[in-house]
């Protein structure tokens, strides 16, 4: 499993506070906390999660509370708050998904990449975790691959393998 300190300090670059300032301008002076959003999302895809001291540049940025951004970030599951791979692989285990094998693709995701639920493979490349419906009850099981919501359907055993080599490739 990859190691990761969870409080090394971050330190954003030059082109994300760019990114930050752009985004900013989309909202009243005011309402600059409307931002949050697409902050964290920007800084998800950045590091692959969201640092809690990330977290807290972000409140300075806006000039708000840290824990007005702790409250979003934890309350939306988009929001990674720790460590994941590259490929953050979300498969529904709600009841559609489960009649259909969902809970058997979570278990060959395991026994496929070599670390549980919420771990991160050695290489970085993966993570996985069940969440709640992803809206294809009809198509199930379903995965959806992080941050970029890229969305496969109709999952086997044999299609996630063929997925992780796919990604392994790219």
């Amino acid at each position: 499993m990859l190691k990761v300190e969870e409080q090394t300090p971050v330190e954003f670059s030059s082109e994300l506070l760019a990114k930050f300032d752009e985004i900013k301008t989309r909202y009243p002076a005011d309402k600059s906390k409307s931002a949050l959003l697409p902050l964290l999302h920007l800084v998800q895809a950045e590091y692959l999660w969201v640092p809690t001291s990330a977290m807290d540049k972000i409140a300075e940025y806006l000039d708000i509370q840290p824990i007005e951004v702790y409250e979003v970030a934890t309350f939306y599951t988009m929001y990674f708050l720790k460590p994941q791979g590259k490929y953050a692989l979300e498969v529904c285990r709600t009841g559609p998904c489960c009649l259909v094998g969902a809970e058997k693709i979570l278990s060959h995701l395991e026994d496929k990449l070599g670390v549980k639920e919420g771990e991160v493979t050695a290489d970085g490349l993966f993570s996985f975790r069940g969440v709640e419906c992803l809206a294809a009850c009809g198509f199930g099981p379903v995965l959806q691959i992080s941050p970029e919501y890229t969305f496969y359907e109709n999952l086997t055993e044999a299609s996630v393998d063929k997925l992780i080599e796919d990604l392994k490739n790219k």
